[in-house]
């Protein structure tokens, strides 16, 4: 099978790792009278459609978040990815804690697999480069290679739940072979830090992804409560260790998940055209 415009002048590769692709649509055309205002300035925004397109071959087969596939050429055939009920009942728990889908279909054979479109930002990374695993907030994943294996992982102390405002768990991706995450923020506004038997603290859940051996406690930004209540900080999110953090100073996580998914948001989002259809 050869696909001839895949590429053309109004959509283009803007990023390749291995074998993912993100496919970004420079200039939605495909618009009405009635919106076509407001799509030409959220293209000059850079507020644009984005898939993620994925070669399969033998070597690389791609596990996807559950309804995400729009099209796909060649032989390639979607399976479960479950091995049993064990398996099963193991995938469900994930699910439930992260906000994902339990079952996560995996793509085998020979040819292309595209996603549904989104007004997102793809962030493509080589899972390797983080070392013992990377921790991503909830309702971030949208497909991995079928080597990188995923899995839960709890807070260290509940009070880095309670406290920080965060969930006691997050799905950890560990191995060899590229993620794709989506983003509420573009890429290039995140904040990489690299912590080498270091602290980094924040004020406010601001981190998108981390190294899943770094410890993570909410603290006091002093070490008294009369220093916190002078400085006008009161708990920070710290990371300690040898690893890597990527934070978005300007839109707080916490949204992350409840400004995309809810029913009040998805409604908006569908008068919006954000959902691409």
């Amino acid at each position: 099978m050869r696909i001839e415009n895949l590429q053309n002048e109004n959509r283009k590769f803007v990023k390749s790792i291995g074998n993912f692709h993100v496919l970004e649509y420079v200039q939605d055309a495909s618009v009405s009278p009635m919106n076509a205002m407001n799509e030409y300035f959220m293209s000059k925004m850079n507020v644009r459609r984005r898939q993620v397109v994925i070669d399969i071959d033998r070597d690389h087969s791609a596990v996807i978040q559950a309804g995400s596939m729009q099209w796909i050429g060649g032989n390639v055939q979607a399976t479960s990815g479950v091995k049993g009920i064990g398996d099963f009942l193991g995938k469900a728990l994930k699910g439930a804690v992260t906000k994902e889908t339990a079952v996560k279909p995996e793509y085998v054979g020979e040819g292309c697999l595209v996603l549904e479109p989104t007004y997102k930002y793809i962030i493509l990374t080589d899972v390797a480069r983080w070392g013992s695993g990377m921790t991503i907030e909830d309702g971030m994943f949208l497909a991995c290679d079928s080597n990188v294996k995923s899995k839960i992982v709890a807070r260290k102390n509940l009070s880095s739940a309670v406290l920080g405002g965060e969930g006691l768990f997050n799905l950890s991706l560990q191995g060899n072979g590229v993620a794709a995450l989506e983003s509420n923020v573009p890429e290039d506004e995140l904040i990489e830090v690299i912590l080498e038997n270091d602290e980094l603290k924040i004020d406010g859940n601001l981190a998108v992804c981390w190294s899943s051996n770094l410890e993570f406690t909410v603290e006091r930004s002093t070490k008294t409560l009369v220093g916190s209540a002078v400085s006008g900080e009161g708990l920070v999110n710290v990371y300690r260790g040898t690893g890597r953090v990527l934070m978005s100073p300007v839109a707080p996580t916490t949204s992350l998940f409840e400004s995309t998914n809810t029913m009040a948001a998805k409604a908006a989002a569908k008068s919006s055209n954000t959902f691409g259809k």
